[in-house]
């Protein structure tokens, strides 16, 4: 239920805040106050489409806020859970429309997209009006219905889990099919992928490993030279570094003999040259080592070029390649139980194929009947909205499958999906001799509201959403008919929360609460309010909407009986 409505720099709304009620709420006034405004808002606040248009001239972005009050365990409380909220605490959603075109939908305080709000918002409310069908005038939606009215959506459910269990199946085994269809060209081709990666015997940081052998390989010259030359400075050539330090530490030897404290450091000096000593022989080691060797410079590089061409192959890493490896024989392994996983698929997919057939056509029979039942009682209410002579029927065929469909996919011919197999369409004539149309091509504006308040409420309390709103559902009509609407909606209203827009008193007269939304200039700037109504100012506006402007005593006395006489 619609318990808060915030709007701000929206169109002619400077700021707007309506609480709502349950029961029926009645919003009335002068055409072109802004009533519609207030339509596209909690239209956008459900998941329109946004556009920087709508933004009040002089502001930056406009905010739109609406709390919906959550019945526990509902479809919209599931689905708000599924999503990480908790529906104990109400739904806030909160729209910024910026000229930007950077739009935000924040639903309780997190930042979120418009296909979640379409999913939580989509059981939740619905706005009805002479040219709005949304939902119940929508052919794919006719189907939908009757199960409602007929309580069949636990079939209808246990139909589209049996779909969507075999779906994904029957793509596997497509697949596998196609594997096995090329199995020994697929078996030849994966081999020989294997066996090239195994007799690579690649290891792992091997190409580093080898990119430093190579570039060692191709600079021996140079390293000869410099480790040669630092040899002879470090020990060989006279006046080397090595024949240095036994100078000087001989001489530091001497000089301890008149001063003890200089014994470590002729010590130290024979250590460095002992060091040096080590360093050199090292070196002549290493110069043992870099002899020009091409052959192994060659090895070296015909290995670089083979693990390259793998990595080109496999992923562009010896890490891939040997992933790659796991892959193939993974794969091998698979082909070779193909033919055993395919028995296993075919054999489960028979089974569920069964199972659809039977809910498919249980749901189907049944949906006949309860659509014989749903056109009786839509002319019944019909009637009572003075639309006796009205011939309604819903339209049911199945869908023949297509010539290339899943055999698993079939059930006697016709197509099954996640709703079974069947299409429903609502068809109607609203005058004697008229032949029966689509509900959809229906002109009549009144006509139109009147089917859309049958439907509405034959479909309360079945699960149906919680908060309807009647756009000016009151067009074309007027007199009788508009007292016979006032009071479905009254009644209505004892299963939802009903909010009308509305023009006639006839039907403004059975609200439980009366708002006025009217204009107003200040500053310069025009803008919309909107306030709740007082008895006695609730008894002006009905005189208002019958009188006009000029409102006069017989006026006031008449919407004073009117008020008094629901």
């Amino acid at each position: 239920m619609l318990r808060e409505l915030s709007i701000k720099n929206f169109a002619i709304i400077d700021d707007l805040h309506i609480c709502f009620s349950a029961g029926l709420t009645v919003l009335s006034g002068e055409t072109g106050a802004g009533k519609s405004i207030i339509i596209n808002a909690v239209n956008l606040l459900l998941g329109s489409r946004a556009t920087a248009t709508l933004i009040r001239t002089g502001a930056e972005a406009a905010e739109l806020e609406a709390l919906f009050e959550i019945t526990p365990k509902s479809r919209v409380s599931v689905l708000m859970e599924e999503y990480g909220y908790d529906p104990s605490e109400g739904l806030i959603i909160r729209r910024i429309i910026s000229r930007s075109d950077r739009h935000r939908i924040y639903i309780n305080g997190k930042l979120s997209t418009i296909q979640i709000l379409e999913s939580v918002t989509e059981n939740l409310a619905s706005i009805s009006g002479q040219h709005v069908h949304q939902g119940l005038l929508r052919d794919d939606q006719h189907l939908f219905i009757l199960d409602q009215f007929g309580g069949l959506m636990p079939l209808r459910n246990e139909a589209g889990k049996l779909f969507n269990e075999i779906v994904p199946l029957v793509k596997r085994l497509k697949e596998l099919n196609s594997i096995k269809d090329r199995q020994a060209e697929q078996i030849d081709f994966l081999s020989y992928q294997k066996k090239e990666i195994t007799e690579a015997s690649v290891r792992p940081g091997e190409d580093v490993e080898l990119e430093s052998l190579r570039t060692r390989l191709k600079n021996t010259e140079s390293l000869y030279e410099a480790v040669g030359s630092s040899i002879e400075e470090l020990y060989g050539a006279q006046g080397s570094i090595i024949e240095k330090l036994g100078f000087v530490r001989k001489t530091l030897e001497k000089a301890s003999q008149i001063d003890s404290e200089l014994s470590s450091k002729a010590e130290a000096v024979s250590g460095t040259a002992y060091d040096i000593e080590e360093i050199s022989n090292e070196l002549r080691t290493y110069l043992l080592k870099i002899q020009t060797d091409e052959k192994e410079l060659e090895a070296v590089e015909a290995r670089l070029d083979l693990l390259n061409k793998l990595k080109r192959k496999h992923g562009g890493s010896l890490e891939a390649i040997l992933k790659k490896l796991e892959s193939i024989e993974k794969e091998l392994s698979g082909i070779e139980n193909i033919s055993e996983i395919i028995a296993e698929i075919q054999k489960k997919l028979g089974s569920l194929h069964k199972k659809l057939a039977s809910v498919a056509k249980e749901l189907s029979s049944k949906r006949k009947e309860c659509a014989k039942q749903l056109a009786l009682k839509v002319e019944e209410e019909l009637a009572t909205l003075k639309m006796s002579r009205t011939k309604f029927e819903v339209s049911m065929q199945a869908v023949p499958a297509a010539g290339n469909a899943d055999p698993f996919l079939v059930v006697d011919g016709n197509a099954a999906g996640e709703t079974g197999i069947d299409r429903a369409e609502f068809i109607i004539a609203p005058n004697i001799g008229e032949a029966l149309k689509p509900l959809s091509a229906i002109a009549s504006g009144g006509e139109l509201s009147r089917i859309v308040l049958s439907l509405k409420a034959l479909l309360a309390g079945s699960g149906s959403v919680e908060t309807i709103v009647f756009d000016e559902v009151d067009a074309g009509i007027g007199g009788g008919v508009a007292e016979v609407v006032g009071r479905k909606m009254a009644s209505l209203s004892r299963h939802h929360q009903i909010i009308c827009i509305t023009h006639l008193p006839q039907i403004a007269r059975f609200g439980d609460h009366h708002f006025r939304i009217s204009k107003q200039v200040s500053g310069g700037r025009t803008k919309t309010i909107i306030a709740p109504l007082a008895e006695n100012e609730r008894i002006e506006e009905i005189a208002r909407m019958l009188g006009g402007e000029e409102i006069t005593r017989a006026t006031i006395a008449h919407a004073r009986e009117m008020l008094d006489s629901r």
